[in-house]
């Protein structure tokens, strides 16, 4: 298969670029290209081309391409490649006849073939050629006998009755042999002079030469290939002309990837699951003092749970309730306005019905080794099982999914966090209990292992509702919210003011320690979450009221303390969930423009943001 692009150059006028074409491929029509082109830009296929025009005159062929002022003419140009026919191709079925056989062959077969049949032309040439000097040279040779004895030969033909008898006399006189004295016999006057008698002899001379030559040519294989490689320079160098295309490394077939800029976007997911990717440009930096700007439109009850800046090649990951793994390209996320409201996750990716989406991570190119071979995944499942997976290993996407881990009987997957292998990892139960380990006394284990014990549930009703992993470098800063069902909660840090941890680290599989003093006024606990006093506070109850607070409004309490009330419950409601969310005011004024995405900024919001663990009950 040949690929065959047009010749494109790119020029720059009154502040717009242009792509400027001057050759198209073979074959291709040009006016039937550029009508197609039209069609396609009006049916939105391609983007970023304001005007076609054709400047062909006498002088060569000139098509103009005039960009968007936003345009990125190498993702314009690709587009082209990939719909229009800027780019075609020629398909060549290499079959030949090899020894008598059809072959599919490949280049380098094909040349060794090539150089096999030129080297039999050669030896075949070559012994017709001998074959036919030897016979100039046997007719020579009689000549110039006859040459010598031209008095006697001529007097021998004379009295000859005819041809025939002349010939048999001239073979018995002087020992020649039929041909020889066919040739003789047939001989012009012309011939006996002396300067042709001279010529016969330098021709013989060179025949012999030849002869000679070409016996060596027979013998010698070496002789015969540099002959081959000679010729071949001579066509060359008879023939060739400067070659009018261009060979180049080929580039493969174009991606979606190499069609998309790899820019900045906001990604936004609301607490209900919908998901959107807004460009960067639309949150514009506000003064201090400024109204702000209507953010994510929502449906009723549902609110924007996570905002955060990717860029269109990273990957997002899905962990289901079932323990599987779906991948998306952020530039495959519908692309939304900053007050739309988004697109419904499970109709992005082909989640069972009965299956929800859990938790999900945003990481760097799944094709860096060094990057996947030192980050991994940790789950939680609401049993107590946890369990740690390179990336590795979800480096290879499919559409349908992957194993993520494997979930026994009455169990569900919970959480899942990307870590850099020093973080330490955080696992609340039901119960009020917290247990604290490093995350390396969790071994990487498979894709499809179920994972070890986490933590130890009090009995058959406990249950983990959730998990925080912090990076050590972030333990002095980093503080927990704990919120019960009847609207008790606090916030404690995780390192008091005098360096004392004041949740010890433990091993791995304990019962833990208390985090909030349970009892009946307060109930189980639902929620656990990493804060600062930077977020704000979302809770929802099973009624439906959503309530948003200030974490910076609750003061740090001690580990076992009861807490305090968040919430007024009336009669039988609780609440359903309690989620971190960006402040308002970051959200209508935020300053992402120009925000530069680093490996460590990505690290940080995967680390804070999850989907919550349960959801609002209709």
């Amino acid at each position: 298969r040949v690929v065959i692009r047009a010749k494109i150059a790119f020029e720059e006028s009154n502040g717009k670029e242009a792509i400027i074409v001057t050759e198209i491929p073979y074959q291709v029509n040009k006016a039937d290209m550029i009508k197609k082109t039209a069609d396609l830009i009006n049916d939105k296929k391609i983007e970023g081309i304001s005007n076609i025009r054709d400047e062909s005159d006498r002088n060569g062929m000139r098509i103009v391409y005039e960009l968007k002022r936003d345009a990125v003419p190498n993702v314009v140009l690709n587009t082209l490649y990939k719909y229009t026919q800027l780019q075609s191709s020629f398909s060549v079925n290499n079959i030949a006849l090899v020894k008598g056989r059809p072959q599919m062959l490949n280049v380098k077969d094909l040349i060794h073939y090539f150089v096999e049949h030129r080297h039999e032309v050669v030896v075949r040439r070559t012994q017709f050629e001998l074959r036919k000097a030897e016979e100039r040279a046997h007719i020579l040779e009689g000549l110039i006998i006859a040459s010598d004895n031209i008095d006697e030969v001529i007097a021998l033909i004379r009295s000859s009755k005819d041809g025939e008898q002349a010939r048999e006399k001239l073979i018995e006189r002087f020992n020649l042999s039929e041909i020889q004295a066919r040739a003789i016999v047939e001989m012009r006057l012309r011939q006996l002079t002396g300067l042709e008698q001279d010529k016969l002899r330098a021709e013989y001379e060179e025949i012999m030469k030849l002869i000679t030559h070409l016996k060596d040519l027979l013998a010698n294989k070496d002789l015969r290939m540099a002959l081959i490689k000679e010729e071949l320079i001579e066509i060359r160098d008879k023939y060739g002309d400067e070659r009018r295309s261009t060979i180049e490394y080929s580039g493969g077939d174009v991606s979606i990837e190499d069609l998309i800029a790899d820019e900045n976007v906001v990604i936004t997911i609301s607490h209900a699951g919908y998901i959107k990717r807004t460009n960067l440009s639309e949150y514009k930096t506000q003064n201090r003092g400024g109204v702000g700007q209507k953010s994510a439109g929502t449906r009723d009850q549902d609110f924007l749970e996570h905002l955060f800046v990717a860029t269109n090649h990273q990957y997002l990951m899905f962990f289901t309730q079932k323990g599987k793994c779906f991948w998306m390209r952020v530039y495959e996320i519908p692309e939304g306005s900053k007050t739309s409201k988004g697109r419904a996750i499970q109709n992005l990716i082909n989640i069972e019905s009965d299956d929800k989406v859990k938790a999900f991570i945003c990481t760097q190119d799944l094709k860096d080794e060094e990057y996947i071979n030192n980050h991994y995944v940790i789950m939680a499942t609401k049993q107590g099982q946890v369990k740690k997976t390179s990336l590795e290993q979800y480096s290879r996407p499919r559409v349908n999914g992957i194993n993520a881990i494997t979930i026994r009987e009455d169990d569900e997957l919970l959480e899942a966090k990307l870590t850099n292998g020093e973080s330490q990892v955080l696992i609340a139960v039901k119960s009020g209990k917290l247990v604290r380990f490093e995350e390396e006394k969790t071994r990487p284990m498979g894709r499809t292992a179920s994972g070890v014990r986490g933590i130890t549930l009090a009995n058959d009703k406990d249950e983990v509702i959730g998990m925080v992993s912090v990076n050590k470098d972030d333990i002095t800063d980093t503080q927990l919210l704990v919120v019960t069902e009847n609207g008790y909660g606090k916030r404690t840090k995780l390192v008091d003011d005098d360096g004392e941890d004041v949740y010890r680290i433990t091993n791995r599989g304990g019962k833990g320690v208390k985090t909030l003093n349970i009892t009946e006024k307060t109930g189980a606990l639902i929620s656990i979450n990493a804060v600062t006093d930077e977020d704000d506070l979302m809770i929802i109850n099973k009624s439906g009221l959503t309530i948003r607070m200030e974490v910076s409004d609750l003061r740090v309490m001690g580990r076992a303390t009861q807490g305090v009330r968040l919430i007024n419950i009336k009669g039988n409601d609780s609440i359903a969930a309690v989620t971190k969310v960006m402040k308002e005011d970051e959200i209508e004024e935020t300053e992402l423009e120009g925000t530069e995405i680093n490996e460590n900024d990505v690290e940080s919001s995967q680390n804070e943001t999850s989907t919550e663990n349960t959801e609002t009950e209709d």
